[in-house]
């Protein structure tokens, strides 16, 4: 939904609740036709919308209109929800070595990010082994460019930092999202996206590859 749906409905709520009966002892006593009050209300209602949202500024309103998704998982695939409280209820996973690799990447590239957040570095990795340009597992797209330093796809695998699980209770959600997209989860948050990376950098290549989503603090894009 716009921000101007948003606001609207906001508007015709409040206007509802405080005025609903001057609206209808207006309709019984002063026209036999409901519509031509209410039009008229209508009308009054949206030039009191179109005063406010003046009054607001465009940068407040574009703030309004790029608010972060909410973590409920109303937006979640069937049966998934973004929160840790869902990951909790979720039996201990296991898995082979696709599942190890993705649940490593998830713990030391994403395990500051919230639970929606790791799973869209979930999907990214997922999307690359689909697409001829990466290598076809799991395992091969995360270590691509493993050795070389800071030219690695994935930076915990070539910043010459030891990989050291000091979180377990992390690493073990971490683990439950890797489950959870290996076993098929639909990607839905990214838009098929290829790349990512934090706000707080500009790689060359972002301004080449069209941007799908904002989760947290990364950006995310999809190689043409």
């Amino acid at each position: 939904m716009g921000i101007w749906r948003l606001v609207r409905a906001a508007f015709l709520l409040a206007a509802i609740s405080t005025s609903g009966a001057a609206i209808a002892d207006e309709v019984l006593s002063e026209s036999n036709d409901p519509g031509v009050v209410l039009n008229s209300r209508l009308t009054d209602l949206l030039s009191r919308e179109k005063t406010a949202l003046g009054r607001i500024g465009a940068v407040r309103l574009e703030r309004l209109a790029n608010l972060p998704p909410r973590e409920d998982g109303r937006d979640a695939p069937n049966g998934i929800e973004f929160s840790t409280a869902f990951l909790d209820s979720l039996p201990k996973p296991e898995g082979g070595n696709a599942w190890r690799c993705l649940t490593e990447a998830l713990y030391f590239e994403a395990r500051g990010e919230s639970v929606r957040g790791q799973f869209a570095v979930a999907e990214v990795i997922l999307n690359r082994v689909d697409r001829a340009e990466f290598p076809d597992s799991v395992c091969g797209v995360i270590k691509q460019g493993t050795g070389r330093r800071f030219q690695c796809q994935f930076t915990y695998t070539c910043d010459g930092a030891p990989e050291t699980v000091n979180e377990p209770l992390s690493f073990e959600r971490a683990g439950k999202i890797a489950a959870l997209m290996l076993g098929g989860v639909d990607r839905m948050l990214t838009r098929g996206a290829t790349h990512y990376h934090t706000v707080a950098v500009d790689p060359y290549w972002a301004s080449r590859f069209p941007r799908t989503a904002t989760i947290g603090v990364h950006h995310f894009y999809n190689m043409p």
